[in-house]
């Protein structure tokens, strides 16, 4: 399977940017696609996910409000809309898909694959 992650850069304080996740070789239809960051000397969290199959989508209190998520399952890509962008946001952002997890934010332990990472940086 294959999760390649696009769109970060830098952005300024208040801005926005959208990142997309092409995925290819896993049964998308059954996966829950979420949202990770980690930012230097920190952990990797999770920020959003849209869980499978009834596209609910979950935030992380810090992004709640600002951060969108979506899926398509013909193009088998998910999207990241991140609006009101703020300096804590700056992270490498990677996608992922969970098979076991439902209805909450998954856990990075439970990730069955991964992309390789996108930075987003956020100047103040």
């Amino acid at each position: 399977a294959q999760l390649v992650e696009s769109g970060g850069g830098l952005a300024q304080t208040g801005g926005s940017l959208t990142l997309s996740c092409v995925t290819s070789g896993l049964s998308f239809r059954d996966a829950t696609i979420a949202w990770f960051r980690q930012a230097p000397g920190k952990e990797r969290e999770a920020v959003s996910c849209v869980s499978a199959p009834d596209l609910r989508e979950y935030y992380a209190d810090s992004v709640k409000g600002r951060f969108f998520i979506s899926k398509d399952y013909g193009e088998e890509t998910s999207w990241l809309q991140m609006n009101n962008l703020k300096p804590e946001d700056t992270a490498v952002y990677y996608c992922a898909a969970v098979y076991e997890t439902r209805g909450r934010l998954p856990q990075a332990s439970e990730v069955k694959f991964w992309g390789k990472g996108t930075l987003v940086t956020v100047s103040s």
